[in-house]
């Protein structure tokens, strides 16, 4: 992915995205559950936030080859 400034929003829709800030399209989007956003009482966003951060760093790790993954491990996702 070339350099660019990325930018969290909210869409109208209610769901969280994360895009270039120079694009209307979204690379990523987040979708809580009324139940989820209810469980989170309120601070959905921030945990939007965190996930797309710490999502964006392991993107960028990977892109520099610092992360090593098992590839002949299956992939247990949580």
């Amino acid at each position: 992915m070339p350099t660019s400034f990325l930018e969290i929003v909210e869409l109208p829709d209610g769901r969280i995205a994360l895009r270039r800030a120079e694009d209307e399209e979204a690379l990523v989007t987040l979708d809580f559950s009324a139940d989820a956003k209810a469980f989170l009482q309120g601070q959905h966003i921030e945990v939007a936030k965190a996930m797309l951060n710490v999502g964006v760093q392991m993107a960028g790790r990977m892109a520099e080859g610092d992360f090593v993954g098992e590839e002949d491990e299956p992939r247990v996702l949580h």
